[in-house]
């Protein structure tokens, strides 16, 4: 389903001494089935913006339109059905793992839907393997025995056993070891090929968002400052530097090889691209 982001404005405190306007007349459209990286340092109006898309915070004017309708026009218990289409993992979500067991844990929002018990298991079971997990080996653990790995992956997968259609992510990997992000986002990455459901992703890693999204947006002081694919944002170090951003280590690599080699491409972000173009390059 097409997320419409109309008009959208947020003004925390409004009317106090402590006034911030933490989101200003943001109009974009995230297409079904995309996945989409945010960008943008601390108080760009990141997590304002995503806690907008599923109604967790009321705009102070615009609105968002999830399959064309607006959200905001909804009673409460509309609200509450719509959370359940889009999924909205905060970052740390192991701090919200609370039950037993993995398994009641997993289980705890397809319960509110209303689902009969087997549709719940086979939910539960399903989404513990999507993010990697064997079903048997955790469903009886405590989710607090588990690596901090894999509660994030059971926290995920929390989120999964609602089947939403729109997955949003806020610094998923944060914390985490390297082999801890890496699999959390091939697991990302493997969700959204094999469900086909739009995903957002917050991160602050350049080299992550370069080789995994289809389009960035970047955001600074509560604005748009770019809206497109990661070929064209990552040309504009400049703009990106100006706003305290930078771009992936290996395009600053690449753009220094052109210093010494002008047939060489310099719009490339990620570092099998940069191989593919050094050798090609090399080998005339």
């Amino acid at each position: 389903m097409p997320v419409e982001i109309k008009n959208l404005s947020h003004v925390y405190s409004e009317g106090s001494p402590f006034e911030f306007q933490a989101l200003k007349d943001i109009d974009i459209t995230i297409e079904d089935g995309s996945f989409v990286g945010i960008i943008g340092h601390t108080g760009s109006g990141k997590s304002t913006l995503i806690q907008h898309l599923n109604g967790l915070l009321t705009p102070t004017s615009g609105t968002v339109l999830v399959d064309g309708e607006d959200i905001f026009s909804k009673k409460k218990n509309e609200l509450i059905q719509l959370r359940h289409h889009i999924g909205l993992v905060f970052q740390y979500p192991e701090h919200q793992l609370f039950e037993e067991t993995v398994h009641k844990d997993v289980a705890f929002g397809p319960k509110n839907q209303g689902l009969s018990e087997d549709e719940i298991n086979q939910r539960v079971q399903q989404s513990i393997k999507m993010v990697g997990l064997n079903y048997d080996d955790v469903k009886d653990k405590s989710p607090f025995e588990l690596s901090g790995g894999q509660m994030r992956r059971v926290a995920i997968a929390g989120v999964l056993a609602m089947e939403p259609s729109v997955l949003i992510l806020d610094e998923p990997t944060a914390g985490l070891d390297p082999r801890g992000r890496e699999e959390i986002l091939a697991q990302i990455k493997y969700l959204h090929k094999k469900k086909k459901m739009t995903v957002i992703l917050v991160s602050h890693s350049m080299e992550d968002i370069g080789r995994l999204v289809e389009k960035i947006l970047v955001m600074n002081a509560g604005e748009v400052v770019f809206y497109d694919s990661p070929n064209r944002v990552f040309t504009e170090i400049e703009t990106l530097e100006r706003i305290g951003l930078a771009v992936p280590e290996v395009t600053y690599l690449m753009r220094k090889l052109k210093e010494k080699y002008p047939e060489i491409r310099e719009d490339i972000f990620t570092v099998a691209a940069a191989k593919d173009e050094i050798l090609k390059v090399i080998r005339g």
